[in-house]
């Protein structure tokens, strides 16, 4: 306690302005003609403007967004108004001050910095969203997860721990983990060990009301000193987990018994005398096929002309359970469009005129219990297109001048070498139709991009042509190499035909460079291709377009960096790092 003596000697040293100067907010005080006379420490921190350069100056020059004057023209308060000075928002509060006599002598102003308090809210905010989204953790998980305090309350359970054990939350919230005990919710409680051993504690738990075993494992929270302030209880549903161990142990040895039939199939499937492979994308093809017959999935087979589609959709076919039952081919592309819907659903007698008296079964029904092949489908045109959706849809036809549909029991395998996709994009393919043949795309990549198969079809198709015409000619190791470096626009069909043509047509028995046109030559390091130029531009340009299209070209011919830089003579490095750049640079 200070005495009254030393008291009124500090008050003694305490004046107006020292007051002034400690306050936290911004005062700022003008006469009635607007000049400051009170410009405080707080005022001065905060528009950043120094205590002696705003005294005696008017208020309207050093505030001019703050309107002092206003207060003095209107004699009015204004209140609870945000400014903003020097960068800083502020809450600003201004009055009139009056004499006794009840004059107007001038007006005062306290401002106060808002912008802390505005990033404690924005803090809070962010605390509020993590303790939601710390929620949304625990209530997402799969397990039953039960939080206590450290005297051992219940503070939460989530909704998995609900679905375990038949508890509800408003049953136990709040409530003492012995309290439960006793009331028989549980035959004893792995948070009370956990309060009693300050460690870990993991027990096995059986849950009579739902006839679950759990596992249940309770950790304790310490707080800087030590003292435990939560038990979080983690509750595993060991029941689901048995089930799927039972699950997994039949699963495996399904897999075994399916790798075994995959393997069989294989072998059935090489020893085949229409199905050359070497590769590994053919390979893939294949085994998909092999796999897709399995099931009666609609299967869409994409690939350019010649690649082998028909050739899938048997193996599709052969490979089914269907395969002694109709296999009816159909090409799209070859009937002509105003007699494609009679030959695909059939009409009746009388249908319209030049119509077989008889009528006629329709494609649809031919493959009855079997599969129907759709070959170019993406030649079909739109006013069939819906007819076939619902077909496929509602698995029934109805013949041209029918009345009554007939049930189907078809499946159905489709094949196109168009980009039926973009077709859909220009609305030249109805999407909705293409999703329902979409169901198991398989792509069939050409014979350029696959270089280990063509050894193979040159040996299969020289064997095959020497039996038909009694020959027996061979092919010199250059011819190989020259027919493995071509691009093969028509693919297998094109490779087909100069086979036999070699075959038929040259008279030496051993097939040399010789005997191939000349495109073959040039694969195989004859004549050399020569660059046209046809116009002047920049040589950096000109060389970047030169690589870009000699670049493109080689991947579009040999399908891999590593023969990309076989053939060009550079590193396959080089190739990577060149294409990257080709696809970073401008469209031309």
């Amino acid at each position: 306690m200070i005495s009254h003596e030393n008291s009124q000697n500090l008050v003694s040293k305490i004046n107006f302005k020292n007051i002034l100067d400690s306050v936290y907010n911004g005062v700022v005080v003008c006469d009635a003609g607007g000049e400051i006379i009170i410009f405080n420490k707080a005022a001065a921190r905060w528009t950043g403007i120094p205590q002696e350069k705003a005294l005696g100056e008017r208020i309207d020059k050093i505030l001019p967004d703050v309107s002092f004057l206003e207060v003095l023209k209107t004699k009015e308060s204004k209140t609870l108004q945000k400014v903003v000075v020097d960068n800083k928002l502020l809450v600003s509060n201004r009055f009139p001050i009056y004499d006794d006599e009840g004059d107007l002598i001038g007006a005062t102003g306290i401002f106060q910095d808002i912008s802390e308090f505005k990033k404690v809210s924005q803090e809070l905010k962010t605390e509020r969203q993590l303790k939601k989204e710390l929620q949304d953790i625990i209530e997402s998980s799969y397990d039953g997860i039960w939080i206590t305090d450290g005297e051992g309350y219940t503070l939460y359970i989530n909704t998995s721990y609900e679905r375990i054990s038949g508890i509800k939350k408003e049953e136990v919230l709040g409530k003492h983990m012995q309290e439960l005990v006793e009331q028989g919710y549980f035959s004893e409680s792995v948070s009370l060990h956990v309060l009693k051993k300050k460690e870990r504690v993991t027990i096995m738990h059986d849950i009579y009301t739902t006839g679950k075993r759990v596992l249940i494992t309770g950790n304790p929270i310490f707080d800087q000193q030590g003292k435990i302030t939560r038990v979080v209880t983690n509750v595993r549903d060991i029941t689901e987990l048995i089930n799927l161990k039972q699950e997994l142990e039949v699963r495996d040895k399904l897999t075994v018994r399916y790798e075994t039939e995959l393997a069989h199939l294989r072998s059935q499937q090489m020893c085949l005398d229409n199905v050359v492979m070497q590769s590994r994308q053919m390979s893939q093809v294949f085994d998909l096929a092999l796999r897709v017959g399995k099931v009666d999935s609609t299967v869409l087979i994409l690939g350019e002309s010649g690649v082998g589609k028909e050739l899938v959709a048997q193996t599709i076919v052969h490979s089914s359970e269907r395969k002694d039952d109709p296999f009816i081919k159909v090409n799209c592309g070859a009937i002509p469009e105003n007699l494609l819907e009679s030959e695909l659903f059939g009409y009746e007698k009388g249908a319209f005129t030049g119509a077989d008296r008889q009528g006629k079964v329709g494609m649809f029904e031919l493959a009855q219990k079997g599969t129907l092949f759709l070959d170019e489908v993406a030649e079909i045109p739109l006013n069939l297109q819906v007819k076939l959706l619902r077909v496929l849809q509602e698995q029934e036809v109805m013949r041209i001048g029918g009345s009554k549909p007939v049930k189907l029991d078809v499946r159905i395998i489709t094949a196109t070498n168009r980009n039926i996709e973009e077709m859909v994009a220009r609305r030249e393919f109805r999407d909705d139709l293409f999703y329902r043949l979409n169901v198991v795309p398989i792509t069939v990549p050409p014979l350029r991009q696959r270089p280990d198969d063509i050894p193979a079809f040159i040996n299969y198709f020289l064997q095959q042509f020497n039996g038909k015409y009694k020959m027996s000619k061979t092919i010199a190791p250059e011819v190989l190499a020259a027919l493995t470096s071509y691009a093969w626009p028509g693919n297998v069909r094109e490779l087909q035909n100069l086979i036999e043509r070699l075959v038929v047509l040259t008279l030496s028995p051993v097939i040399s460079l010789s005997d191939l046109p000349v495109k073959f030559c040039q694969c195989a390091g004859g004549e050399k291709p020569s660059v046209e130029v046809r116009g002047i531009l920049p040589l950096k340009e000109a060389v970047y377009l030169l690589e870009k299209e000699l670049l493109n070209r080689a991947m579009q011919q040999y399908g891999t960096t590593r023969r990309v830089a076989a053939v060009l003579g550079i590193d396959q490095s080089t190739v990577v790092r060149k294409l990257r750049k080709i696809k970073t640079m401008p469209a031309e």
